[in-house]
């Protein structure tokens, strides 16, 4: 898999991701490069330079910016060994399910503000869903590299999983209670479904319940990376009270 980027390559090298090596376009004395060279010969990683041209041909998002990393395909984590590393840790749980989320750009936006608000880790089924890829570490801003992203056979498997272990799921959908009214605090899973189908009817069934974000103007949908983000740090804002 290719990285591609100067702060997505940043974060994957302040990461304990394994990379195989690192190319960066020769001649090119910009800050930032020198720094990712420096990170890279740090840690015994292989530095390639190569010209732009050859850059470009190699480049998958058409937007490299002078350096790409390669590194074995994403390692996929175990759900109830993040169980057990966060009740370790003595923290609040926080998954984030998603239902057919198929855009990558989608699912790269949503581990990343996960990320960005501490959250357990991102579930995702391994039918009907975007996977990790160059575009979602892109898109992620490098969160990838520190937030598991678990992919399970089952989305409804998983949710009685999380139930067993007195973790609340709640569906985030557009007919339940208005999420500013619910208790959102302890051990908690929201599930964000995709824009077009919203989250499946028997996925909402067997949710502990669904909460809704009150909508003012004409048009009644938000883009799921948005609803995931408001979701989730409504978590948060209850949790701190």
């Amino acid at each position: 898999m290719k990285i591609e980027g100067k702060n997505p390559v940043k974060e994957l090298l302040n990461s304990d991701e394994t990379i195989e090596k690192i190319m960066i376009e020769n001649g090119n004395s910009d800050g930032d490069l020198r720094e990712i060279q420096k990170l890279a010969r740090e840690r015994g990683i292989k530095v390639e330079f190569v010209d732009k041209r050859g850059l470009d041909k190699i480049s998958q998002t058409g937007h490299h910016q002078g350096v790409i990393a390669e590194q074995n395909n994403y390692k996929y984590f175990n759900l109830k060994e993040v169980i057990a590393s966060e009740r370790e840790k003595g923290k609040d749980i926080l998954f984030v399910i998603l239902d057919e989320i198929l855009d990558p750009h989608n699912l790269g936006s949503i581990v990343r503000v996960a990320e960005c608000a501490g959250a357990s880790g991102v579930i995702i089924s391994n039918r009907r869903s975007a996977t990790v890829n160059e575009t979602v570490v892109r898109t992620s801003a490098g969160a990838t590299a520190y937030l598991p992203i678990i992919k399970v056979n089952n989305i409804n498997n998983a949710i009685e999983t999380l139930k067993k272990e007195n973790i609340w799921v709640y569906a985030l959908d557009m007919d339940g209670e208005e999420m500013y009214s619910a208790s959102l605090t302890g051990d908690i899973a929201l599930v964000v479904g995709s824009e077009g189908n919203g989250v499946g009817k028997l996925t909402r069934k067997i949710c502990d319940g669904i909460i809704s974000i009150p909508m003012f103007g004409k048009v009644n949908s938000l883009n799921a990376s948005v609803s995931a983000g408001i979701g989730i740090y409504e978590v948060i804002r209850q949790r701190r009270k």
